[in-house]
């Protein structure tokens, strides 16, 4: 598929194949051989570029998700008798919506390709320190080591929603859902924030 260098992105879409509605493929039990890279790009945003070009068809986006496999820090798409190199500026989904459910204090996230996830002990959040900044970045794991950066807007209503609470003899501030707590930072640290 990468080495030919013919069909364009029309012949990608063609050797994968159809999830419909079932959610993403099992990626994780094919093992493929490896046919190179493709310029294919997932930026900061979340825009998918082919050949430089931003991908406008949502669906088309959601196919390529769902075929998409990271390995230590490299990303492909994956079928069952190809695997191909794409880049990845940062992660390669956004959280882009927050539900809670009130009776159990879950926070469910909406990426930007529509899949939903439940935050919990299996779909965990972590919070990256941002070297420019000083802030820190929010990231939500969706599957098979694949994270979301959570948006900011997103951000800003978990700290609204955060507490402090004991992690291993130090008071952190965080969020909890799902059952578990996810530690955003020193509560001393955050109370200087303020």
């Amino acid at each position: 598929m990468a080495n030919k260098g013919q069909g364009g992105l029309e012949a990608i879409v063609a050797s994968l194949p159809r999830a419909g509605d079932k959610g993403p493929a099992p990626v994780e039990r094919w093992n493929p051989p490896y046919c190179g890279d493709i310029d294919m790009r997932i930026a900061s945003d979340g825009t998918w570029f082919y050949m430089k070009t931003p991908i406008g068809r949502p669906a088309l986006v959601r196919l390529f998700a769902s075929v998409l496999k990271r390995e230590a820090d490299s990303y492909f798409l994956v079928t069952p008798v190809e695997k191909i190199g794409i880049s990845v500026d940062d992660a390669p989904f956004l959280a882009v919506e927050m539900k809670t459910d009130e009776a159990d204090d879950t926070l469910t996230f909406r990426t930007n390709v529509d899949e939903w996830v439940a935050c919990g002990p299996g779909h965990a959040l972590r919070f990256e320190p941002e070297a420019d900044t000083g802030g820190l970045k929010p990231y939500l794991h969706v599957r098979r080591g694949l994270w979301a950066k959570v948006t900011r807007a997103l951000f800003y209503d978990l700290v609204e929603r955060g507490e402090e609470r004991e992690v291993d003899g130090t008071l952190k501030f965080g969020v909890a859902s799902g059952g578990a707590f996810f530690p955003m930072a020193d509560a001393s640290t955050v109370r200087n924030w303020v």
